[in-house]
């Protein structure tokens, strides 16, 4: 990777986990795209999942005491399944018709919470919404908007809520992370520039955890689905 590249690259990673650690998630919508233009997608995509793997240790880390362990359990043991199954068997899943149903879900989520229904969506949709979110995340190498639904619906306040974003977001990048290196998508070198990025997470994540305590709940929530909306919009682009 030459000099000007690595620029750019390092110039994705600080903004991206930036948003990643003021918002919860994020960092996808911001380095799989960046990293798939310069790098390729199957190469920029398994690093991207390194790269967030490694920051999200950072953003427990930054938010180790307002981590709702035990009410993000099983949310996060159904994303690492899902992310499991969705990096092994879902490339060779047609991905408009995912992109599809991730677009529907957003629109279906977003209604529910314009007219309070959150009660009805947290008993049944949570882990539909944490199943998907893993099984697009491991095909697409984002969750899109889904996992941003799932956790959301432990109607947790804004700072529990980026702890079990970044709780359920490490587990889901860690397990990507391991079967794309099996499968030999990530290469030795990925390794030593995630080493190199570590200066950078811990100074976007204390960056980004100042942001989130600046914002209040309504501004947070307005972060929340602004990033949603970018992710809905980055999957529009590409049908």
């Amino acid at each position: 990777m030459d000099g000007l590249l690595l620029i750019a690259v390092l110039a994705a990673v600080v903004i991206a986990f930036t948003v990643s650690a003021s918002a919860g998630f994020g960092g996808s919508l911001i380095l799989v795209p960046a990293l798939a233009l310069v790098l390729g997608t199957k190469s920029g995509t398994a690093l991207a999942a390194l790269l967030l793997a490694a920051n999200n240790i950072v953003k427990v880390w930054a938010y180790r005491k307002t981590i709702p362990w035990r009410r993000a359990a099983l949310i996060t043991i159904i994303i690492a399944v899902g992310t499991a199954l969705g990096a092994l068997l879902f490339v060779a899943a047609p991905e408009k018709l995912v992109t599809i149903a991730v677009i529907v879900t957003f629109i279906v989520a977003f209604v529910a919470e314009r007219f309070d229904l959150s009660g009805l969506r947290r008993r049944f949709g949570a882990p539909l919404l944490a199943l998907l979110s893993g099984a697009t995340s491991g095909f697409s190498g984002t969750s899109g908007p889904l996992k941003g639904l799932a956790v959301r619906s432990l109607d947790l306040d804004r700072l529990h809520l980026v702890g079990a974003l970044s709780v359920a977001s490490l587990v889901g990048d860690a397990t990507k992370t391991a079967i794309w290196t099996e499968a030999a998508l990530i290469p030795a070198s990925a390794y030593l520039l995630a080493l190199a990025a570590v200066p950078l997470m811990f100074a976007a994540t204390l960056s980004g955890r100042r942001l989130n305590s600046r914002l209040g709940e309504r501004g947070f929530t307005g972060l929340f689905w602004l990033v949603m909306t970018g992710y809905t919009a980055r999957l529009a682009i590409g049908l």
